[in-house]
């Protein structure tokens, strides 16, 4: 048995209790075809499109997760250029039509924003929404981390885990100094491509150009040509035999996420992490993240050199890697319970919808909570194997971790000559605007 079965049985139960429904995907659905109404009825918005992005169109979303919709103008067949004083104007004539048609509440125009936004929440269920304007680098950037579900289903379990527990500890909120969660994604990113084997490729490995670079010209081909980049090079990776196999479990996966950066304030200043080329990385030594400086550097590697965690303040730094230490320090005691775990590892919401009603534990379940118990955070042992440009980690004691490899890759259907956006059959059956293309 695993040395983490506990924590592999809490995991899954928060995976049950967040992966979004049928119904959850219908609401969203609904809201986009409500926007879409709304911008027909805006006269400067005449021919524009409502598509959604972000982790909606990832799969990377919980039933409580944020939907992000971006209204892509009309320009013929050719990709539009906006500027930002015209995507504030289109914005506001959005926000007064949204007020007149009423339903809609907390309206909140961030009109300053690098890229302004249209703040709003539909009540029920209470969906917050964030609306750009012709955000087409928002959604290739999502299709692609759909497309990397198919190498290995544990990325999207482990997107999800990480993002309920940073939201437990209060940090994945980029207006308090903290990740935002596209950054946290890359981090998992990150995560699979340095554990030991390797269970995702440098992302260069998949589509080896700035992907913001290539959005010009006619969307159809554009958007077909990096589809067809990342689906041969996804099924390349994929169809590999000599390619060593991970066979971690998630707890075993998840220990070793907390472990590898729960010392980040002690090297962030110094090293950067690049998931384009899938290593560290000197930040003196890359010219192109010079000169500006940041309290951590998580390159977007489709958006070279924009830095996704630029929101991560210097003062919020130290709070961060503490999240990750004393959470680490948690999961390798011997002393925790299935409720000690849980409050630690999700939200309140999360960890009261899976523990209620309260029931006897003959073995297994949940009883309401006694108080966690905390051990003095304890500092994690370097790995046994250092990956090139690895940031030096301090020896402490007492920072082993379980060898037991109980998991199983759940990666894509071997031989696919395609990659299948499809969404959930259930979801595909409610589907009635946007519709995520097959390549034949």
């Amino acid at each position: 048995m695993s040395k983490y079965g506990m924590l592999d049985n809490v995991l899954n139960d928060i995976l049950k209790a967040v992966t979004p429904l049928q119904e959850d995907w219908a609401v969203r659905f609904g809201i986009i075809n409500d926007l879409r109404l709304v911008a027909e009825s805006v006269e400067s918005l005449r021919g524009a499109t409502v598509e959604p992005f972000g982790s909606f169109v990832s799969n990377l979303f919980t039933r409580w997760g944020d939907l992000d919709i971006s209204i892509e103008l009309s320009n013929g067949s050719h990709i539009s250029s906006v500027g930002k004083k015209h995507k504030q104007t289109l914005l506001g004539d959005l926000l007064k039509a949204l007020r007149t048609k009423g339903g809609w509440n907390n309206l909140q125009f961030i009109i300053n924003a690098r890229v302004p936004i249209l703040k709003l929440k539909r009540y029920p269920p209470g969906i917050s929404c964030d609306i750009s304007i012709n955000n087409l680098q928002g959604q290739m950037k999502s299709k692609i981390l759909l497309w990397i579900n198919k190498i290995d289903g544990r990325f999207h379990d482990m997107v999800l885990l990480v993002k309920e527990w940073a939201k437990a500890h209060k940090i994945n909120n980029p207006k308090t100094g903290t990740f935002n969660s596209y950054s946290l994604s890359l981090l998992v990113i990150f995560h699979f491509q340095t554990c030991v084997p390797a269970i995702l490729p440098p992302l260069k490995d998949i589509y080896p150009g700035n992907m913001v670079d290539d959005l010009i010209g006619v969307r159809a081909d554009v958007e077909d040509l990096i589809a067809e980049t990342c689906d041969t090079n996804i099924n390349r990776y994929i169809s590999d035999k000599s390619r060593p196999k991970n066979k971690k479990s998630l707890a075993e996966l998840f220990v070793e996420f907390l472990r590898k950066f729960a010392q980040m304030d002690s090297w962030a200043s110094k090293m950067g992490i690049s998931p384009h080329t899938g290593q560290w990385e000197q930040i003196k030594d890359n010219t192109r993240w010079l000169p500006k400086t940041y309290a951590i550097f998580v390159e977007d590697p489709f958006e070279q050199p924009q830095n996704t965690a630029r929101s991560v303040s210097s003062g919020h730094l130290p709070k961060i890697a503490k999240a990750f230490l004393e959470t680490y320090s948690i999961l390798i005691s011997k002393s925790q319970t299935p409720n000690s775990l849980l409050i630690y590892l999700a939200p309140p919401h999360v960890s009261r919808y899976i523990m209620k009603p309260a029931i006897p534990n003959y073995g297994g379940g949940y009883l309401h909570p006694p108080q966690p118990q905390f051990p003095r955070p304890v500092r994690p042992q370097p790995p046994p194997q250092r990956h090139p440009q690895q940031p030096p980690q301090h020896r402490i004691q007492n920072g082993s971790e379980g060898s037991s490899s109980n998991g199983s890759t759940s990666g894509g259907s071997k031989g696919s000559s395609s990659i299948s956006r499809a969404l959930p059959m259930q979801a595909q059956k409610r589907q009635q605007i946007w519709r995520p293309r097959i390549i034949q």
